[in-house]
C-alpha cells in the first residue's frame, strides 16, 4: 500500500466505472435509450397523480398500505427475475413512482413537516446511499448492476430519488410560489443543461445520468400537478382519476413495445463478464490475472490487481548441450521386436539337394555352394517331373 492510499483504494477503479466481474452475465437494468426517459417521465407523472387520487377517495392510511403492498409485490417479481424484463422493472418503477410519492406526502400531510425540510432530509438520504454504494462495490454505473447487492443499492437509490423529485416540486411550486407550470418548466430546462452538458461538454455520464434521474421527478409531477389540479390554483382540473388512467394507457403501449421488440435488452456480446481466475496451478494464465506476473491492460487498476511494472524475467538455464540426457520413457506391455535383417532373395536353383542338405538343417559352406556361373548352367534334375519344372520357375522370382 503506497503512501496516502487508503485499503478502500486498493482494487477500485473511477466512481463512474464497474469495479470488477460481476457474477451475472445478464444486466438487471434496460438500455438508456430514448424510450428509457420517456417512459420514466411518463412514470414520474402517474405516480403523482395515482397517489393523490387514491389519498382524496380512500383513506389516506388505508392508500399508503395499498402503495406499500403494490411497492413490495413489485420488488419481489423484479429482484426474483435473473435478468431484465421489461414489464417487470417498468412496473417495479410504477410502483416506487407511487409508493415514494406518497413517502413524501405523509411527512408534510401527516406529521406537518415542512417541504423545505423534506427535501433537504431527502437529499441527504440520498447522499448516504450514493456514498455507502460507492464505498461497497466500488462503482455507481447503472451498466453494473449485475449482482443482487447492486440491485438494492439500485433501487434504494431509485426510491429516494422519487421521494426528493416529489418533495423539490413541491418545494418549488407552493412553498415558493412559482406554480406547478412554471416548475415544470424550469425542471425542464435544467434537465436540458444537464444533458447538453453531457453531450457538448464531455459531463461525466454517470453523475449526469443520476442528476437528470432526480430531475425527472419534479418535471413529471408538476405537469401532471398542473393538468389534474383545479382551476383554482392554477391549474387545468381535469382531475387525478383521469390523468392517471391516461398516463397508465400511455405506459402500457410503450412497455409492451419495448417488450416486444426488446431493443432496450443488453445484447449477449455487450455483457462480458470474464470467468473467475482458476485455482488450479496449471493451466493457462490470461493477462493480468493473479498468477500472470503482469498488470491489467486497462488503464485503470481492477480489484486485487494494483499497477505495477512488467517483472523481469527468470535467469537463462544451462545450454542444452551440457543437460544430461533424458531417460527413455517407461512403457507398458512386452518390449518391443527387434526388426530381422533384410535377407537376400534366393533362386531356386540354390534350393540344396539331399545329398547337399546338412544334418543339422543349415546351408552348406560358402566354398561349397554353386557359383553365379554355375546357377546360369543348370541342368534338368534327374527325378524332377514337368510339375516340379513349372514349381521351379515359380519360385525364381527374381530372374
Amino acid at each position: 500500500m503506497s503512501a496516502g492510499e487508503s485499503r478502500w483504494d486498493q482494487g477500485r477503479s473511477r466512481w463512474d466505472e464497474p469495479l470488477a466481474p460481476a457474477r451475472f452475465a445478464a444486466s438487471k437494468v434496460p438500455l438508456i435509450l430514448v424510450y428509457f426517459w420517456i417512459i420514466k417521465l411518463l412514470t414520474t407523472a402517474m405516480g403523482e397523480a395515482t397517489s393523490d387520487y387514491m389519498v382524496r377517495t380512500i383513506n389516506p392510511v388505508i392508500a399508503v398500505l395499498f402503495g406499500f403492498t403494490g411497492f413490495v409485490i413489485a420488488m419481489a417479481l423484479q429482484l426474483r427475475a435473473k435478468r431484465y424484463v421489461a414489464w417487470t422493472y417498468w412496473l417495479a418503477v410504477v410502483m416506487v413512482a407511487v409508493f415514494g410519492t406518497q413517502a413524501a406526502d405523509v411527512l408534510h400531510i401527516k406529521f406537518h413537516v415542512p417541504y423545505a425540510a423534506s427535501t433537504a432530509f431527502y437529499a441527504v438520504v440520498l447522499t448516504v446511499i450514493f456514498i455507502v454504494w460507492y464505498r461497497v462495490e466500488g462503482t455507481l454505473s447503472i451498466h453494473s448492476i449485475r449482482t443482487p447487492r447492486r440491485e438494492l443499492f439500485y433501487w434504494a437509490t431509485v426510491l429516494a430519488t422519487f421521494a426528493l423529485g416529489t418533495a423539490t416540486g413541491d418545494l418549488t411550486a407552493r412553498t415558493l410560489g412559482l406554480g406547478y407550470l412554471a416548475s415544470g418548466i424550469w425542471f425542464s430546462v435544467a434537465f436540458a443543461l444537464v444533458a447538453v452538458a453531457h453531450w457538448r461538454f464531455g459531463l461525466n455520464p454517470i453523475l449526469a445520468f443520476w442528476i437528470c434521474y432526480v430531475l425527472t421527478r419534479p418535471v413529471g409531477a408538476s405537469f401532471a400537478d398542473y393538468v389534474a389540479f383545479p382551476h383554482a390554483v392554477g391549474s387545468l382540473g381535469v382531475g387525478h382519476g383521469p390523468v392517471a388512467l391516461f398516463l397508465t394507457f400511455l405506459i402500457v403501449i410503450l412497455v409492451g413495445y419495448l417488450q416486444v421488440t426488446r431493443i432496450d435488452v443488453e445484447a449477449p456480446e455487450q455483457a462480458a463478464v470474464p470467468l473467475a481466475p482458476a485455482r488450479h496451478r496449471r493451466g493457462p494464465q490470461q493477462p493480468g490475472g493473479p498468477q500472470s506476473g503482469y498488470p491489467p491492460q486497462s488503464g485503470y487498476p481492477q480489484a486485487g490487481y494494483p499497477p505495477a511494472s512488467r517483472p523481469t524475467p527468470p535467469p537463462p538455464g544451462p545450454p542444452r548441450s551440457s543437460m544430461p540426457p533424458r531417460p527413455a520413457p517407461r512403457r507398458s506391455g512386452p518390449p518391443p521386436v527387434p526388426p530381422r535383417p533384410p535377407r537376400e532373395p534366393r533362386l531356386a536353383s540354390d534350393r540344396p539337394r539331399s545329398d547337399q542338405w546338412q544334418p543339422d538343417g543349415q546351408w552348406p559352406p560358402d566354398d561349397q555352394r554353386p557359383s553365379r556361373d554355375q546357377r546360369r548352367s543348370r541342368r534338368p534334375w534327374d527325378t524332377e517331373d514337368e510339375a516340379e519344372r513349372t514349381a521351379e520357375g515359380f519360385f525364381a522370382w527374381d530372374e
